[in-house]
């Protein structure tokens, strides 16, 4: 169902981590000339986490978010002070049951789907306990 794992503080207190970063792009396609060198570092803290007191890590269990690049066993950079959006990927809590779906909103009601078409879309009841719990920014995928 893609179902997140015991979210985690980031730590406001860690020390920075920066590694170094390539001064040109890598093609992805064509190969381009070789840069034998890196220009410079990069701070991951600073790139990937915007904000650090409401910025969470949680890990994905299952395949129903395979579509949006999101796989078993990968970590998702949640920021819970962002408002969430129609099309956002959300941590959601609904009913007592924490998942990670696309948040739709329609004109007959909030939607939460699934990324695999193995997995039906939850319709939330009027009457259902829904919260959206943070937003994905971004996915830590292993290769």
């Amino acid at each position: 169902m893609g179902v997140v794992v015991g979210p985690r503080v980031i730590d406001a207190g860690a020390s920075l981590l920066s590694v170094l970063i390539s001064p040109v792009p890598v093609a992805a396609g064509y190969p381009s000339p070789a840069q034998d060198y890196f220009d410079g570092r990069i701070d991951l803290n600073e790139h990937l986490i915007k904000d650090i007191t409401s910025t969470y890590v949680v890990r994905v269990t299952g395949d129903s978010m395979e579509g949006a690049g999101i796989s078993d066993g990968d970590e998702l950079i949640v920021n819970r002070a962002l408002e969430p959006k129609d099309g956002n990927v959300v941590v959601a809590v609904l009913d007592g049951e924490l998942t990670i779906k696309r948040l739709r909103i329609t004109r007959s009601g909030v939607v939460l789907r699934a990324e695999n078409p193995a997995y039906p879309d939850i319709r939330v009841p009027a009457l259902a306990d829904l919260a959206v719990w943070g937003v994905a920014v971004r996915c830590l995928h292993r290769l």
